[in-house]
């Protein structure tokens, strides 16, 4: 059976193991494992200005796209000045996924991100950020613990008929988050489907329309029990059967005209005739 290709983009940082401590491509194993659950091949994405170039280099080898969390968006990105609070950046990455994420839109591959993802989906479609919740909001709730997802659960609200309702399985869904940005200025086309069950602040953006275009600002991957990246990789092996489909469809009315010509009858009008073998 054909696994739904699911690339999921990763970070360059410091990283140890065994005896070797060195520059590595990292991905926390959580988003690997939540593919493989939901049966989905996972592809890992490293930065790559030549695919920020040509994003579709990538693209059109996946089924499915999850744009990853992990450091803050460099303020350049999005014309802004960098606030004190921000911390380090990695233009390189923006780059890199900013192009993964428009190019996914243009060719309606499903995308989902996660988090600082979110941020970037945002971002990519012309939208700004709140470069340090606590400033905007007057809490640390988002990101009470530093390291780790215990101890930052709270509620969100889906829009009913959502497509984040609908990843979810539910309109109230208690989160896993650790952030300390979020979405300000909505980018071009995309609408609010979940917001903060303790602040005015946004939880969840989506295209509207047939596609699967989404952005939780929560870690799905860091819980067991969501749905919300099977959803992902459902939405990915169902464009992968269609585009299977539409290529033996495709296959078969080349194969019936393979011997066929265009000529014109006494009555000036195009037809088609037919020609021996080997013609």
């Amino acid at each position: 059976m054909e696994l739904p290709a699911i690339g999921i983009t990763a970070a360059f940082a410091h990283a140890e193991f065994g005896v070797w401590s060195e520059r590595a491509a990292v991905l926390p194993a959580g988003y690997v494992e939540a593919v493989q659950r939901a049966g989905g091949l996972v592809l890992i994405l490293a930065p790559d200005a030549s695919v920020a170039a040509h994003p579709d280099e990538v693209l059109e080898r996946i089924d499915g796209l999850i744009i990853s969390g992990g450091s803050d968006v460099d303020p350049a990105a999005y014309g802004a000045e960098r606030d004190p609070a921000t911390g380090e950046t990695d233009p390189e990455r923006d780059a890199f996924e900013i192009a993964l994420a428009r190019g996914a839109i243009e060719r309606g591959l499903p995308l989902l991100a996660i988090c600082r993802g979110m941020q970037i989906l945002n971002v990519a479609l012309g939208g700004t950020l709140l470069q340090h919740l606590p400033d905007a909001l007057g809490h640390t709730d988002h990101r009470r613990v530093l390291g780790s997802f215990a101890g930052n659960d709270h509620a969100v609200h889906l829009a009913p008929g959502s497509l984040a309702a609908r990843a979810a399985g539910e309109e109230q869904h208690t989160v896993k988050s650790h952030h300390h940005q979020g979405v300000d200025r909505l980018g071009s086309g995309l609408i609010v489907s979940g917001t903060s069950a303790i602040d005015p602040l946004v939880e969840a953006i989506e295209l509207p329309g047939d596609g699967f275009v989404l952005g939780v600002q929560w870690h799905p991957e860091a819980d067991e029990s969501s749905r919300v990246i099977a959803a992902l990789v459902q939405a990915a092996d169902e464009r992968r059967r269609r585009d299977a489909r539409s290529s033996t469809d495709a296959n078969a009315g080349a194969g019936a005209d393979a011997g066929a010509k265009v000529t014109s009858g006494h009555d000036g009008r195009l037809r088609r005739a037919r020609q021996p073998a080997g013609a």
